[in-house]
């Protein structure tokens, strides 16, 4: 068998890992990586511009790039061919919270569970839906989720933060304080652990940076963790 390296379905397939590295900071050439998981994607898409995986990845790249404006109708094209592609669904539910659509995130983020419930990545799906109860101040269902995402993958750090923050809005500070306590431990060699830094991601339009700042930085702030 002879290696293709034209092949739509490899220059895909590594694009998708490039990004994939990237979105996880499990690189130390994040830019790189996403210049050529760019390259890769736009030689796919001239070669064969109806195929899914290339459009379902360049969705992917559009979102690390923190444009889920334009990601959306990417993700949209890979669900109106192929129905069952969960992780679509999940990532654009992601995209419809950080554009405003937030009422959209939950129910999509639903069917990516049931179209997958055996997902190794499921735990971001339940962590996604746990930060829409906390935005919309559901907090106690918001906790019963980012429990779920807990338990699902107890060593990354996300749940554990998610869960301080919204275990100090329900004034429970002895769970907020030691969730915040096992985020830090599982922070540790990654820079200054503070508010700030939390602070400085893709946290959407106006709108939905609001939300944040009254429910999740409040809370994060409640729970003790430090602004610099």
């Amino acid at each position: 068998m002879s290696i293709d390296p034209q092949s739509v379905e490899a220059q895909a397939s590594l694009a998708l890992a490039l990004v994939n590295r990237a979105t996880t900071w499990m690189t130390s050439s994040r830019t790189a990586d996403i210049a050529r998981a760019k390259d890769l994607i736009a030689q796919s898409l001239a070669k064969s511009p109806r195929s899914v995986l290339p459009h379902y990845v360049n969705a992917h790249i559009l979102r690390a790039e923190g444009r889920c404006g334009e990601a959306i109708p990417e993700y949209e094209m890979v669900i109106a061919s192929n129905r069952n592609f969960a992780g679509a669904f999940a990532f654009l539910g992601q995209c419809k919270l950080l554009t405003g659509a937030i009422d959209e995130t939950i129910p999509l983020e639903e069917r990516a569970i049931r179209l997958s419930p055996r997902d190794p990545f499921i735990f971001n799906r339940y962590l996604f839906i746990g930060q829409v109860h906390l935005l919309q101040s559901r907090t106690a269902e918001a906790i019963i989720w980012l429990e779920r995402a807990r338990i699902a993958n107890p060593g990354l750090v996300f749940p554990h933060i998610w869960l301080a923050s919204a275990y100090a809005l329900k004034d429970d500070l002895t769970r907020a304080t030691a969730e915040l306590n096992e985020a830090r431990r599982l922070s540790e060699g990654t820079g200054r652990f503070s508010l700030n830094r939390v602070r400085r991601g893709n946290w959407g339009v106006s709108e939905i940076r609001s939300l944040y700042e009254a429910t999740y930085f409040a809370g994060l702030r409640k729970a003790g963790m430090p602004e610099e």
